[in-house]
């Protein structure tokens, strides 16, 4: 081997960027979704319908571990979330972040591997909720603020990254030897950065900057700047004659200099008008342009910039816009006291008492703030899948309440008795009496159920009013996966709830043996579901469907990924879905993608090849076994690396497109490559009859480069 092979094999496994070990100790949740399907449950006696409130759709709070709900959710919502806020551990080794049912402690050498594990996969699911103009803020404090920052540049993309914004926690930090520790921070990505837009945030009068001794006199607009500029960059189509109201004016005041220009005279910084003749014309004809005394007393042009309103230009035409006085948002907004966690505490005492507790919440106003600062509308589906108290809930139905708005909540939370298991045992309390004491149960659903229906603030016994709003209670569950046909039965069986999820629609209008229909709060949309084959029933299903006139979302079962246009025809205002093809794929999908190929199997088939080869001198059953090997070696250092094996169809992608891009990230050397492409095509030969297109030392040199992969990737 030559000294710059050895060099490039060094480097063959090293590339910029995050790497962990995220292999030692798969997480168990995950591994549970490669034989059992997620569902949700719904929780009956739970849900919240106020009478008032019976138009408005349904928020949703799921109770079980949120890796199972974000897969549930990659279904129902994929690309539905406008926002996502989470608070995950902050992993400070201070029995806070909990990993296979073990708190990690600080002395864990793998301790930032389980966290980054932990999180990449959750994020990974939840970028796919969001739609294009979507964001998520993550709170996070020192102790991984770095490491999720790469993660999130993996996850995202660099470019989406918006700031990371410090946040004050509390009055008094935690002191220390060095400084008080009195911020976290909050890490903000869009999915799309070129259209994603943050909302300014509204300032009154006094605060406004043109709002001076000469308001009075100038009236409602400022004096912007002159219309003419000694430009950086000239421009002749901004160096034009231009006649206002009888007079004729030169950027620069000087007919001779722009005669010179015109004759084709002039440098990069020669005078010109800021705006075309176009918006000129515009500017004029609507109040935007003044003329006063310069020095010297020549006549200048001005800009007017009014406070209500700014010119557009729309579809290629210029229109005038109203606009709120407002400021950019800053990164040093969260420093004020109303976003800190002592203020949290006060949020939390109010609903619950002067003796509630619970470890770390966030205040209402920063949610609010955060969910104001990127979207306009009033009708946006924010999800927390880190929900603990339910303070996104508690901000979503506070800013309904503020301006009628109809936006929408999805809270997922795991029901974690916080260490409290041991002395709830030895009161005597049962396994199922103790879940009761769990934070969804004992603190999210409770606080929810309080602001929604209103409640006495504790202490003095003052009533306060409910925010109004609707709830959905729902538990995850697994169903275990069997054989094909009958696994597509068991998830039809068990997918009720999800639909309902997925079309916000809930109430149950007619049940039969066969099939469901359900009706939204409006009565203006309903959801029918046929459950089983082609039965005599499913006349009856089609002829209660046919009655209803309103917009309809039919799922009917069907073991293929289709439905005959026979069924689907002579049926209005409808949309049909066979199911539970889709849900089975994206279940698939997200199996290939987090649960990684088990090394034992790989290697399993390797002593195989090894015994045919070396042993039985079989060279072409070996050339075929030792293909199988290095198209599953070459996954699963994709799956290590961290690059992206499936298509979008989530199919799998060509093992020989997969070589190329673990070389263009220099993830593989190009001997490496071309090693790997040499002893496919070999591999190939012994699948398809050619064996005289190599030999027994061929092959053996085959087995080498593998056990040399398996080495240098840790395999």
């Amino acid at each position: 081997m030559t000294i710059a092979e050895k060099q490039e094999g060094e480097l063959a496994s090293k590339k910029y960027g995050l790497n962990w070990d995220a292999e030692r100790e798969p997480e168990d949740v995950v591994l549970d979704c490669e034989n059992n399907l997620p569902v949700l449950k719904r929780v009956k006696g739970k849900e919240i319908h106020e009478p008032k409130n019976n138009g408005q759709e349904d928020n949703i709070l799921i109770e079980g571990d949120n890796y199972h709900a974000l897969t549930v959710l990659n279904y129902t919502h994929q690309g539905k979330i406008d926002v996502i806020y989470i608070d995950p551990p902050y992993n400070t080794g201070n029995q806070d972040f909990k990993y296979n049912d073990k708190f990690v402690d600080r002395e864990d050498g793998f301790r930032h591997s389980k966290w980054l594990n932990f999180m990449e996969k959750r994020l990974n699911l939840a970028k796919e909720l969001l739609k294009e103009t979507g964001v998520i803020f993550i709170s996070i404090d020192d102790n991984e603020q770095a490491q999720l920052k790469m993660l999130c540049d993996k996850v995202f993309g660099e470019k989406n990254f918006i700031a990371s914004v410090p946040r004050r926690t509390k009055s008094a930090g935690k002191t220390t030897d060095t400084f008080s520790l009195n911020h976290d921070y909050v890490l903000i990505y869009s999915k799309n950065n070129q259209i994603v837009k943050f909302k300014a945030i509204p300032i009154d009068d006094k605060a406004y900057k043109f709002k001076d001794e000469h308001y009075a006199d100038r009236g409602n607009y400022a004096l912007s700047q002159t219309l003419d500029y000694d430009s950086l960059s000239y421009s002749g189509s901004l160096d034009f004659e231009l006649k206002l109201n009888g007079g004729t004016f030169y950027p620069g005041g000087d007919k001779a200099k722009f005669l010179i220009r015109k004759g084709g005279q002039h440098r990069a910084s020669d005078w010109t008008w800021r705006w075309s003749k176009e918006l000129v014309d515009f500017g004029n004809k609507n109040g935007f342009i003044v003329i006063k005394k310069g020095k010297g007393g020549q006549p200048r042009i001005y800009t007017k910039t009014y406070f209500k309103v700014v010119i557009e230009k729309i579809n290629g035409t210029y229109n005038i816009v109203p606009i709120d006085r407002a400021k950019n948002l800053s990164t040093l907004d969260l420093m004020e006291s109303i976003y800190s966690n002592d203020i949290a505490k006060k949020d939390i005492r109010v609903v619950f008492g002067a003796l509630a507790e619970f470890a770390y919440p966030k205040p209402i106003e920063l949610i609010k703030y955060l969910i104001n600062s990127i979207h306009r509308h009033i009708n946006l589906i924010a999800l927390d899948f880190f929900a603990g108290s339910g303070t996104t809930g508690h901000a979503v139905l506070e800013l309904n309440k503020e301006d009628g708005g109809n936006r929408k909540f999805i809270l997922c939370t795991n029901n974690e008795v916080n260490g409290i298991e041991k002395e709830l045992k030895e009161k005597g309390l049962s396994d199922k009496e103790i879940q009761e004491h769990g934070i969804c149960r004992k603190i999210t659903y409770p606080r929810l159920e309080k602001v929604i229906k209103g409640y006495k603030k504790n202490g003095n016994g003052e009533k306060v009013e409910g925010l109004g709003g609707n709830l959905q209670y729902f538990r995850t569950a697994l169903v275990k996966k069997t054989s094909a046909v009958n696994t597509k039965i068991d998830i039809t069986s068990k997918c009720t709830e999800m639909l309902c999820v997925k079309e916000n629609i809930f109430n149950l209008e007619k049940e039969a043996e066969d099939y469901k229909i359900f009706s939204s709060n409006k009565k203006d949309k309903f959801l029918c579901i046929y459950y089983n084959f082609m039965e005599k029933s499913f006349a009856d299903f089609l002829s209660e469907v046919r009655k209803i006139k309103e917009e309809k979302a039919i799922y009917i079962f069907s073991l293929k990924d289709e439905l005959d246009k026979k069924i689907t025809s002579n049926v209005e205002n409808a949309r049909f879905e066979a199911i539970p093809h889709k849900i089975l794929k994206v279940y698939e999908e997200w199996v290939r993608k987090n649960i990684p190929m088990r090394s034992d199997l790989i290697l399993l088939e390797f002593a195989r090849a090894k015994d045919k080869i070396f042993e039985q001198k079989e060279k072409d059953e070996g050339a075929r076994l030792l293909r199988i090997v290095l198209e599953k070696a070459i996954i699963k250092i994709a799956q290590k690396k961290n690059v992206e094996f499936l298509k979008e169809n989530a199919k799998q992608e060509k093992v020989s497109i997969l070589n190329d891009k673990l070389k263009s990230e220099n993830i593989f050397s190009k001997v490496v490559w071309e090693e790997n492409k040499t002893y496919l095509a070999i591999g190939n030969n012994a699948s398809h009859g050619e064996y005289g297109d190599y030999d027994i030392k061929q092959v053996e040199n085959f087995y080498r480069h593998i056990q040399k992969l398996f080495n240098d990737f840790g395999i």
